[in-house]
């Protein structure tokens, strides 16, 4: 176990588990948002929807730091929605809560691209198909149309977790870097390399890092294989 031996120390190990516990939330909460845009990227179309495609992708070239910005202006202690927020006790700025909303805005380009790559390889004949034996739209995309494209839902599940394990430049302009509350492990890496031996110590959270993004890769592909299988026998 990690915490408390000698290789590793109690504020590496907290930003381990706050990385883990950010990027978890971040993935899982913005997941359902992700599927339905990506359905409706890929399978409708509407007045705004390059507007939409734009606004999804706008993460990806804004430089981090404005979107950390733009974040602590919305939902900041004066921001509109912070006011509101902080009134019932659920503000977000300087809270590992918000940590897991910047990295899920940071992740979810690539979680929308994934996905809408997958519904757009689903046959729509299989789709016609389920309709025509009297299958509700609702029906159909939770028996036809989502699971024929689960393995890019998967993938694009843990693109958005590994973005938002080394989501740096959004978080710490919105959350700051707080030791055991917003420190997450790109955080406290910057936080070892700014101070004298601190670089043994960033290391090993460096490799950690490694470690669990290679971890949730191989998971992805084992759940993608195992998921292939299963439509193969079907």
């Amino acid at each position: 176990m990690l915490d408390g031996t000698p290789w590793f120390g109690p504020a590496e190990w907290t930003a381990v588990r706050l990385s883990v516990r950010v990027a978890f939330w971040a993935m899982l909460t913005s997941l359902p948002l992700g599927i339905a845009v990506a359905w409706l990227l890929a399978r409708r179309d509407f007045p705004g929807k390059q507007v939409l495609n734009g606004l999804v992708h706008l993460p990806l070239i804004l430089p981090p730091v404005v979107t950390g910005y733009l974040l602590l202006l919305c939902f900041g202690p004066y921001g509109p929605l912070g006011r509101i927020l902080e009134a019932y006790g659920l503000g977000l700025a300087f809270r590992w809560t918000g940590a897991s909303l910047a990295a899920a805005i940071m992740g979810f380009p690539l979680m929308v691209r994934s996905i809408r790559l997958s519904f757009e390889l689903v046959d729509p004949n299989l789709e016609q198909a389920a309709a025509t034996l009297g299958a509700s739209p609702l029906w159909i995309f939770c028996s036809v149309t989502l699971p024929m494209a689960l393995p890019g839902v998967i993938a694009g599940a843990v693109l958005a977790f590994a973005k938002a394990m080394g989501e740096f430049g959004a978080t710490i302009t919105f959350v700051a870097n707080i030791p055991s509350e917003t420190q997450t492990l790109p955080s406290a890496i910057y936080s070892f390399l700014q101070v004298p031996d601190g670089e043994t110590a960033a290391l090993r959270l460096v490799l950690v890092s490694v470690a669990i993004s290679f971890a949730a890769l191989m998971v992805s592909e084992a759940l993608n294989r195992r998921v292939s299988r299963a439509r193969g026998r079907a």
